[in-house]
Formats: structure tokens, sequence, C-alpha cells
């Protein structure tokens, strides 16, 4: 009876093993992976903070490795076997990574050769790694679907429509498919963006921002909402986005310079016109103006600082590239006269432009450096300029000015402008003269030199009232203002110093004789130095007060000089009493023969 009560046993297992495997295939393991994170944090770790694509592409392929070997999914010992990730694979979240990885290294593999910039089989190559990336994502989002969790098959579906988006872009055949494919990357990170972390959130709004500017870049190429050039130099930013389209920005801003260049046939200066017959002339002169408006047109919003000084080097590269095209016309001119005063005219007009570019951007580098030596060390201890730095930052305006003006003045017959300009620009001078003044003063005064500062300010405020008598009818209210503030403190200086001065002469009697009552030829009574190494069985502080910026007093070096013991003389007085034996009949006598006996 027990066997036959024992016989059931057996196949009830076997259907509690199959219905736990039916089980398992209804709720299947789901695999969560934040691809948005992963990925900005290995870009950012690993050189993409820097645009290095090199560094990053090493650093997946290291990854890969790691991974191969800690899955013991290798391919092969000897001769390389290809082994397929599929849907069977996936057992471990680490599987996923492998695809993932595998895709970023063909991207930044691709995004590293478009950066060196690549010719036509380098071209080819790198669109077959951006193949190879899209390829690799579609099958990360295909198994993402299947073994990931919703919102990491959401996510994965973005990183496989952007890099689709991006390989169709790089093409430049179907710019309406791209578009689509980057709105319907934008469109799961907004939805993902109201959800999570605030952490999460940031960084969905940080990718919608990249993807932005390649959308509207799209819709221009298709002609749905034309981007003007303002707007495309807007979306010169950092990052890998940028670099993807960077080199496309500047073709479609050369395009549309080229464009607007047809209609520019002269350029005017001071009430001066000079035509302009070279294609590229006119583009880098049109450039130019179009960084002047970006630089001053921004009226509700100020620019800030740093962003001014970067339109500044782009402003200059423009027109030292015009200058240049204009002394290749000239090299090319020949000997016609006419074509030759025409383009040294224009050669003279640009130079003088940029002339006056620069004395503004220097005017720039004085009001930061102004701001700076204002204001005492703050908490993020920033450094303090110094009065001898704005007394290098006027010499440079000093002779732009000089420069400038030289220039503008070197004509024969010179209009009502260009004297009124020559003018304007002679006052300016003597301003800087005194600012310049004034500063080299406080340099002097910084190191107790009450003398010569007394007697810089005096003549900076002499400078100051002499420009201000001048600029009585000008018009210029800003550089009076600063005029008027600069002769005020030019005085009150002055008399700071002098009352200095009277007062260090008046102590200085005092404070000799008190250092010659302090002289004493006995020991010294100074506060001995104590070191660590000598008080280390108490507890006094070595490192002296708070508020001195001495160094730690650890121990004395060079060591100092102790005494120490001679070695005793001794003196031998018995040796001079001492009578030795006479040893001679010990000594070992020689031998001599009959022949040197005779020679003796």
């Amino acid at each position: 009876m027990s066997k036959l009560a024992n016989q059931p046993a057996p196949p009830s297992s076997d259907m509690d093993v199959d219905s736990a495997a039916a089980v398992e295939e209804k709720n299947p393991v789901r695999f969560s992976i934040n691809v948005l994170e992963l990925m900005r944090e290995a870009q950012m770790q690993h050189g993409l903070r820097h645009g290095d694509y090199t560094r990053y592409r090493r650093y997946c392929t290291a990854r890969l490795r790691r991974l191969y070997k800690s899955l013991k999914f290798l391919h092969g010992r000897g001769k390389y076997t290809r082994r397929n990730i599929t849907e069977s694979t996936v057992t471990d979240v680490r599987f996923l990574h492998v695809v993932f990885y595998t895709a970023e290294r063909a991207w930044s593999h691709a995004m590293e050769k478009k950066t060196a910039g690549p010719n036509a089989p380098q071209r080819i190559y790198m669109l077959g790694r951006f193949r190879k990336a899209v390829k690799w994502a579609a099958l990360f989002s295909q198994l993402c679907s299947i073994k990931g969790d919703s919102r990491t098959s959401l996510e994965a579906e973005a990183y496989a429509s952007y890099m689709k988006g991006t390989l169709l872009f790089e093409q430049e055949k179907n710019i309406e498919a791209a578009m689509l494919n980057f709105k319907n990357t934008r469109t799961v990170y907004e939805e993902l963006g109201k959800y999570g972390s605030i952490e999460n959130q940031l960084l969905c709004r940080q990718r919608i921002e990249e993807v932005e500017p390649m959308i509207g870049f799209c819709s221009r190429k298709l002609g749905g909402s034309a981007l003007q050039e303002h707007d495309l130099l807007d979306m010169e930013k950092e990052g890998p986005a940028y670099d993807l389209f960077k080199a496309k920005i500047e073709a479609v801003l050369s395009e549309t310079r080229s464009q607007q260049a047809a209609s520019m046939t002269e350029f005017n200066w001071l009430g001066r016109r000079f035509p302009i017959t070279s294609a590229k002339t006119r583009v880098s002169i049109l450039k130019a103006q179009q960084l002047e408006k970006d630089l001053n047109g921004a009226a509700t919003e100020p620019i800030p600082a740093d962003k001014k000084l970067a339109i500044f080097d782009k402003l200059f590269s423009a027109y030292h590239e015009a200058r240049s095209c204009i002394r290749n016309d000239l090299a090319s001119a020949g000997n016609a006269e006419n074509i030759r005063d025409e383009l040294n005219g224009l050669d003279k007009a640009v130079s003088a432009v940029l002339g006056l570019r620069t004395i503004e951007r220097n005017q720039l580098l004085v009001t930061i450096a102004k701001s700076k030596f204002a204001k005492h060390r703050d908490e993020k201890n920033e450094k303090i300029t110094k009065p001898e730095e704005l007394v290098r930052l006027y010499d440079l305006l000093i002779q732009n000015t000089t420069d400038l003006t030289d220039l503008v003045s070197s004509g024969r017959d010179k209009n009502e402008e260009e004297n009124a300009f020559v003018r304007e620009y002679e006052l300016k001078d003597l301003a800087f003269r005194a600012e310049r003044c004034f500063y080299l003063a406080k340099s002097y005064s910084s190191v107790s030199k009450r003398a010569e500062a007394y007697a810089l300010f005096s003549y900076a405020h002499s400078l100051a009232d002499s420009a201000l008598q001048e600029l009585a009818n000008s018009p210029h209210k800003t550089l009076i203002q600063d005029l008027e503030a600069l002769s005020f403190n030019c005085r009150s200086n002055s008399c700071i110093e002098h009352a200095t001065g009277i007062m260090e002469d008046e102590s200085a009697p005092e404070r000799l004789s008190k250092g010659v009552s302090t002289i004493s030829l006995g020991d010294d009574k100074r506060k001995d130095t104590k070191y660590l190494l000598d008080i280390l069985g108490s507890y006094e502080s070595a490192l002296g007060e708070q508020s001195a910026k001495a160094p730690c007093r650890i121990s004395q070096f060079p060591p100092p000089f102790q005494s120490v013991p001679c070695n005793p003389i001794v003196l031998d007085m018995a040796y001079n009493t001492i009578e030795f034996p006479n040893l001679e009949n010990r000594m070992k006598k020689e031998k001599k023969g009959l022949l040197r006996r005779f020679w003796g």
C-alpha cells in the first residue's frame, strides 16, 4: 500500500516544474537601465567633456572587453568565432550593456573621423561607422523592448531614433526622415522629463536642447522655416551634437553671405565710398559686419564679457581675412593706378575699422580689470587686478589710439568727418594718458613711495582737467563723467598721499630712536621659536598665529650648530730622555766580492 501511495509523487513534481516555467514565461524578468544617464556619465567622464572622441572610443573598447570576460561570452581563443546576441542570450543586464557600448564605440569612431576633417575615402569609412552604430542601436532598442521595462524600452527607442537621424543627417539624402527621427527623440525626452528625479529631468532637458538646433537646421534645409544668420550663430554651442553639424552650419553661413554679398558693391567709411570687386573680400567684410551687429545689437539682454571677447576674436579674424584678400588683389593689379588707388583706400579703411575695434576690445578688458581692482578678495578667492596690469592695458590703448589717428590723418585731403574723428581720438588719447598716470601713481602708493605717488596723482589731475576743458562742448557725456570722477579721485588720493607722507616723516625720528634704544650687545632676549619636534611632549601649537602667513614650524633646517667635546691632546714627555740600545751588530751585513772591494 505504501508503494502504491508513493507512485503518484514524481508526476506531481514534474507538474510543479512545468507550472513554474509557465509562470516564468508569463512574467519574464524585466531589466532596468537608465540609458540617458549611463550614456551621459560615460561620455563626460571619458573624453567628451573636452571633445576627445578617441579617448571615448578606447574606453568603449576596454569596457566591452571587461564585459565579455565577466560574462564569459568570448569569441574563440585562437580563431575568431562570431557569437550573436539574441533574445534567448540576454539572461543578464550586462548583455544589454554590451550592445549599447558597441553602438557607442561605432558612433565615437565616426565622430572621431568627422572632427578630423575627412577626405572622400575617410568619409565613406565614417558613414560606414554611422551605419554600424545605427544597426547596434536598433538591436539595443529591440532587445530592450523585449527584456527591459517600459521606461528602458522608451529610452532605447529614443536612442535608436537619434542614431538613425544622425546617419540620415550626415548623408544629406533624406533630411525629412532625419527631422522625423529627431522629433521622435525630442517627444520621448519631453515625456520622460515630466517624471523622475530632478537629475533625470535636467538630463532630459539637456538632451532636448541638443536636438532642437538639429531639428531647426533640417527645417531650414527643407524650407519649412528659414533661419536667419543670427539664428545659425546661436546654434554654435559645445558638445557632440554641435560637432555633428558644425561644418554644415559653416557651409550654410557661407552660402547665405555669398548671396548677400552679391548686392554689396562698396564699403563706406567716414564719408568715403570704396568699391569692392572681389567676392571673397565682400564675404569677409559682410561676416565682420554681421558680427558687429551681434556685438552691439543686444539691447534688451546684455552680452557676457567672455562671449563679447569671443565675438571680437571672430571679428578680427574676418577683417584680417579681408585685408589678406585686398593685398592679394593689389599684388595682381599690375600698373593700373585707378584700381590700385581704390584698393589702397579700401585697405586703409578696413585697417582703420580693425584698429577701432581693437580699441573697443581693450576698453572692455579695462572694464573687466577695473571691476576686479575695486573689490577685495571674496569667498571664491578671486584674483585681484594689480595697478601694473591696468597701466599695461592703458599703454596698449595709447598705442592703438596713436596708430589709428596716424592712419586716418595720413591722407592728403581730409574731409570734415575724418578731421572730427582724429580730434575725437586725440582727446581720448589724453584721457587714456590721465588714467594711466592715475594707476601708475596707485602702483607707487602700494609700495609706500609717497613722494612719487603724490607727484603722479597731481600730474594725472592736471591731465584730466585739461581733457575736461577740451571736452567742454563735446557730446560725449560718458567720457566727461569718467574724467570728472578721475579728477576727483586724483585730488582725493593726492591729499591722502600728502597727509600720509607728512605723518610718516614726523614719526620717523620716533621710530628711529625706539629702534636704537632696543639695540643691545648682550644676549638676544627675543622669543625663542619653538619647533614641533622639540615640543612633542606638550600641547603647544607649532603653527603660530592664525592671522600670520608664516609656514609651519616642524623642524629647524639647516640644523643649528652645537658644541661638541674635542679629542684630548697627549704630550709624550718621556721620549726625549730615553736612551735606546745600539742595534748595529744585529743588522745584516752585505758580502762584497773582489771587484766590489776594489771599487769600494
